[in-house]
């Protein structure tokens, strides 16, 4: 299995246990403290996973994506780049066939993160081959602000043409579409100010799409929210897709 990323990746197998109590919306330190909690559990089960069972997965959840309609039917795609290291979904696959279709009349578009600081800033940067992408300080791939030309690449926000889909990391999700991240704020912060982007334009939103291990999902509940974490639309699972809100229910052919 291609990994995107530098650094190596260590797994095992362990069970989860999800018998914790909910927090009160109203009470932020809770909160807080519960989604503290779920992540040290999560990371410790992603740890444990045996390499076997995991390559069997990645492969599993990208061949779903691949052979969905509402991903060939998509142009435009801002998608994250996987790494081993942080243990999520394996998306090599996914991101090599939208570069092999970009340079066609019907082809797609692909836009890749760059975190530009710790204050949950963002962007998402276009890039047309593999090479456009390089380590960053914590060795995670990252596109160059600039391309081999030196002209700033086309940054998502400020594109003629809406994103049909984001294939969204994270550290664990529910089939209510509840996402738990990494503490960073960063997708929550993007997805936000894409979505007030494209309602200002008067575009579609969309479809936001959540790739996760079959141990990464919990029960209903579980995973605390605040005003400021934003719900998927859908969950890809080894096992099947998940359609969650009106907005996939209506794209997805199932």
């Amino acid at each position: 299995m291609t990994q995107w990323c530098t650094r190596a990746a260590a797994c095992g197998q362990l069970r989860m246990s999800t018998n914790t109590n909910t927090p009160k919306h109203d009470d932020i330190d809770a909160i807080f403290k519960q989604k503290r909690f779920l992540r040290t559990q999560v990371r410790k089960t992603l740890k444990s996973i045996d390499p076997s069972l995991k390559s069997h997965q990645d492969n599993t959840v990208q061949d779903i994506v691949l052979g969905a309609p509402w991903f060939r039917s998509s142009r435009r795609l801002c998608a994250y780049i996987s790494c081993a290291a942080l243990r999520e979904v394996d998306t090599s696959k996914i991101l090599s066939q939208i570069l092999q279709h970009n340079s066609t009349t019907d082809g797609k578009k692909l836009y890749v993160p760059r975190v530009e600081d710790k204050n949950s800033h963002m962007r998402m940067l276009h890039i047309s081959r593999i090479d456009d992408l390089i380590a960053n300080s914590m060795d995670i791939l990252e596109p160059t602000p600039v391309d081999a030309d030196g002209n700033a690449r086309e940054d998502v926000m400020q594109a003629n043409d809406p994103v049909d889909l984001f294939p969204l990391p994270g550290l664990a999700f529910d089939r209510s579409g509840r996402r738990l991240g990494r503490g960073g704020g960063y997708y929550d912060t993007f997805l936000k100010n894409y979505q007030d982007l494209a309602k200002t334009r008067n575009w579609k939103q969309p479809l936001l799409v959540a790739l996760s291990y079959s141990e990464q999902i919990l029960d209903e509940g579980v995973i605390p929210m605040t005003s400021s974490d934003l719900p998927v639309d859908a969950l890809v699972s080894p096992e099947s897709v998940i359609p969650i809100s009106t907005t996939a229910l209506n794209s997805m052919d199932l």
